[in-house]
């Protein structure tokens, strides 16, 4: 048996069920769309056969798997530096620094995070999006999980879907919160501005947690902990509670400087010209072992400083 074939037996407990579902049941290391290509490729063959995806078993047929590498990523390898706060043999954990797109798209071709890991590791040209599991928008900085084979990119994948992956994240708003709090609003594409989301009725449904860390005059440092990710759901969450993040370009409106804020603050917030959001915390179940693992890192030189100058500032 090669290193890429696998060989069961349907179990009995299965008889009855459709082919695509028994082999759901019996890989789930694999997804279940992945599994039917492979099928309708004869990748898997049942009793030295192919049948069709829809065909019901009878328990006991001899499954033989012979899993195919693709190269399902166009990005070419860079030599860009890459801050590893974790790897193994199944999954790698990033912080990515401000100003660093995750994937390659308009206008950003080269020097991604994806262009940087697939220099980092080769096998990544073979897993969905170089085995990223998740993303940040380019001037947020902080934790990314990336999976380094198959079976460890369907699991974290699935993870991410059932709401199974803690992600944490610091950020500092405009505005002074009384407390913290449960958002839950609906996000979905603009109508008019295509780049950008909004809170909208007929959006999908977001929710976002969040509690004070700290007060300032004009401003809180807040932790907050995302049940859903939608696209800029945080930004957009404070932004229709109007308390945008300081330095949001997006939703963050002109900048506002607090009455009788002093010289070195208004510096400071003058030149903050990125949204102030870190994701400081990660944990989840490792696709390995199963056993809990969590992983944190501080926040940037730029946020920190912000923090500094905000708990120094006296109204």
């Amino acid at each position: 048996m090669t290193a890429d074939q696998t060989i069961r037996d349907i179990p009995a407990e299965l008889a009855g069920l459709r082919l695509d579902q028994a082999l759901a049941a019996m890989f789930p290391e694999y997804s279940r769309s992945r599994l039917k290509a492979w099928l309708l490729d004869g990748a898997i063959t049942v009793d030295g056969t192919s049948p069709r995806p829809r065909d019901p078993v009878q328990g006991g047929e001899h499954v033989i798997l012979r899993a195919q590498p693709e190269v399902v990523v166009s990005a070419k390898p860079e030599p860009i530096a890459l801050d590893v706060v974790f790897e193994d043999e199944v999954l790698i954990v990033i912080n990515k620094p401000v100003g660093l797109v995750v994937h390659p798209g308009a206008g950003n071709h080269r020097g991604t995070l994806m262009n940087g890991l697939l220099h980092h590791s080769s096998a990544l040209e073979e897993l969905p999006r170089a085995g990223i599991v998740h993303r940040l928008d380019k001037d947020t900085s902080g934790l990314l999980l990336i999976a380094k084979t198959l079976p460890a990119h369907t699991a974290l994948v699935r993870l991410l879907a059932d709401r199974e992956i803690a992600r944490h994240y610091v950020a500092v708003c405009n505005g002074v919160l009384t407390g913290g709090g449960r958002i839950d609003a609906a996000i979905g594409r603009h109508r008019i501005d295509r780049k950008r989301m909004c809170v909208r009725d007929d959006g999908k449904p977001a929710v976002t947690h969040y509690t004070v860390i700290k007060r300032f005059a004009a401003h809180t440092h807040i932790s907050v902990k995302l049940e859903t990710g939608r696209t800029h759901q945080i930004r957009v969450h404070f932004a229709h509670r109007r308390h945008a993040l300081v330095g949001d370009p997006v939703y963050g409106g002109r900048l506002a400087l607090p009455a009788g804020a002093g010289e070195p603050l208004i510096a400071v917030l003058r030149k903050f010209h990125r949204q102030a959001l870190h994701a400081t915390c990660l944990e989840f179940a490792h696709p390995g072992s199963g056993e809990t693992v969590r992983f944190e890192t501080p926040v940037p030189a730029d946020f920190e400083n912000l923090l500094k100058v905000l708990g120094e500032d006296v109204v």
